[in-house]
């Protein structure tokens, strides 16, 4: 990794210039975590968590301990912005699902530059913004008492989003029955269904939407 490789891929620095990119990668430390280890925690110091490689999943946990994923992470994509501002942390989780590069800033370090760099601050606002319309947006599907309208609700969303009716799976079976609230098992059901009534096609994490309409009708039913 280059010296501001961190800073560089993340959305709330790229209205930096090189030079400032330098600088506040002079703050940041880097971290090499295997699959399955915690990044981010109640227990963690107050700090940003930044993925530079590999992908992990941001979850909470339930009140009888059941993990509900909130989101997958990917290159560039950071957790942690409420422990810059002293909110404390919970319940929040950020875990490995493979070997993974974090770059982290400190709170303590992190506040100059928000004071320094006002475009940061406006960039958190919108990543908070974003992740709070994502929140809604699952809420909305949970709310579906079948989960066929859960599942048939997210692809249409994606479909939406992607402008397309070919779409990515953005995570695993295991995690997007946790997003749903659901098993693995019954998603992979769910699918077979959906495939043996020609409303898709799925290859992978690839899902060609067959019957746009069709699965419209098992969202509405």
């Amino acid at each position: 990794m280059t010296e501001h490789v961190c800073a560089e891929i993340v959305p709330i620095f790229t209205q930096l210039d090189h030079e400032e990119l330098v600088r506040v990668s002079a703050l940041v430390k880097h971290h090499h975590l295997t699959k399955g280890e915690i990044a981010l925690g109640p227990n963690t110091p107050k700090q940003l968590v930044i993925l530079a490689q590999g992908a992990a999943k941001v979850y909470q946990l339930a009140a009888n301990g059941k993990e509900q994923l909130l989101r997958v992470l990917e290159a560039g994509d950071f957790e942690g912005e409420k422990n810059l501002f002293g909110i404390t942390n919970q319940d929040l989780y950020v875990e490995t699902l493979k070997n993974a590069n974090f770059c982290v800033l400190q709170a303590q370090d992190f506040q100059p530059l928000l004071e320094r760099y006002p475009s940061i601050a406006w960039k958190l606002l919108q990543s908070n913004a974003n992740k709070i319309d994502a929140l809604e947006r699952q809420n909305q599907l949970l709310n579906h008492d079948l989960i066929e309208q859960r599942l048939a609700t997210y692809l249409l969303d994606l479909a939406k989003v992607a402008e397309t009716d070919q779409v990515t799976l953005p995570m695993k079976l295991k995690e997007l029955a946790s997003f749903l609230g659901t098993t693995p098992e019954t998603i992979s059901r769910k699918f077979k269904i959906f495939e043996d009534e020609h409303l898709l096609r799925r290859q992978g994490k690839t899902v060609n939407l067959l019957d746009v309409d069709g699965l419209a009708a098992v969202r509405d039913a």
